[in-house]
């Protein structure tokens, strides 16, 4: 095997079967593995064999998404880590249990075979970790510069869990606004990274699996509103959507929401704003308020949502709108945004 990736490991030839055997089948190989252009699942049997503890309807979440970090390794993870995780929690928050991905590589040509190596054992390890299969995938390779090192696109699909029915637009008044830990770790580890503003600071990305995290919590109550993943646009982002799409107000207790320390620190440098600031592991929850701690509860007990918190309300007032009470009482609408506030950080 050549340690560059070359044109030829794109032909469909002799050099793209041992592309495929020295990488992708060594990390990715399981039972539903095809060598055809194609899977073929047992969906039925599927439902009947899960392991999970909550029963499994024949409807189905699916979901497809591209990544393009830069850089594509990063303090946390790298590209491979970070497309499984994405489209994993994709279609967990919409109540159902990811179990098959496949996968599309487009790789620069002269990319490190080695760092090929690296992404898909990452890939390999993120799958296992969450409980899902790689069955099928393509690898593209483009010319020099016309492709800036690696993009990946995972697809994805899981049943519906039964008596679960989630989106942006179930939101309520009364409810209790949740997030699953400390925010804004992704963007601010991407920012850092490329080092354009010489800072040295210990951040580590949050990118991580959630579908065990959000099955716990259905196990503790189905009675929940909204989850959602905080990836581009942040916490922040995340809010104004949902107070879009139901047609409520949210009112935030700013002094609530968990912000690491090195983050903090950095936003105050910078002036920029956590909520603002991309997550890969963290999740947005909107409840009944006679649910809210029996959630966060359940979330603690689990890894990579240990320090869950309630960080706010749904209102009446201000429909359309995130509205922020400070530590000293004061209440302030929450700026949206303007441009690419940081790009291609997923």
């Amino acid at each position: 095997m050549e340690d560059k990736i070359t044109l030829a490991h794109g032909s469909g030839g002799v050099q793209t079967n041992e592309l495929i055997n020295s990488i992708f089948k060594k990390h990715f190989d399981n039972p539903y593995l095809t060598a055809d252009d194609a899977a073929v699942l047992d969906i039925e049997k599927t439902v009947k064999e899960s392991d999970s503890n909550l029963k499994l309807t024949n409807k189905v979440s699916m979901s497809t998404d591209g990544f393009i970090v830069s850089p594509f390794e990063f303090p946390g993870g790298n590209i491979g880590k970070l497309s499984i995780c994405g489209t994993v929690n994709d279609i967990a928050c919409m109540g159902a249990k990811p179990e098959y991905l496949t996968c599309a590589m487009v790789i620069e040509e002269g990319f490190p075979v080695a760092k090929l190596d690296e992404i898909a054992a990452a890939m390999a390890k993120t799958a296992k970790e969450a409980g899902v299969y790689l069955v099928a995938g393509d690898t593209k390779v483009a010319g020099k510069g016309q492709v800036d090192q690696i993009f990946i696109t995972t697809t994805g699909f899981g049943h519906i869990f039964e008596g679960v029915s989630t989106s942006g637009a179930f939101a309520k008044p009364g409810d209790k606004i949740i997030v699953t830990g400390d925010i804004g770790r992704h963007g601010c580890t991407i920012l850092l990274e490329r080092n354009d503003f010489k800072i040295d600071a210990d951040i580590t990305s949050d990118c991580a699996p959630l579908n065990k995290n959000i099955e716990t919590m259905l196990e503790a109550t189905k009675d929940v509103h909204v989850i959602r993943d905080a990836t581009r646009g942040g916490v922040g982002t995340v809010l104004y959507e949902i107070a879009g799409e139901s047609n409520v107000g949210i009112s935030l207790n700013y002094e609530s929401i968990p912000v690491n320390d090195g983050v903090k620190g950095v936003c105050g440098m910078l002036g920029l704003e956590p909520l603002y600031l991309a997550c890969e592991g963290r999740l947005v929850i909107f409840a009944p308020a006679s649910e809210a701690e029996k959630i966060v509860e359940a979330l603690k007990g689990q890894p990579n949502s240990e320090g869950a918190c309630i960080i706010g309300e749904v209102t009446e007032e201000n429909p359309g709108k995130v509205v922020v009470e400070t530590a000293v009482g004061a209440k302030t609408m929450l700026s949206r945004p303007s441009g690419e506030l940081l790009p291609r950080i997923c």
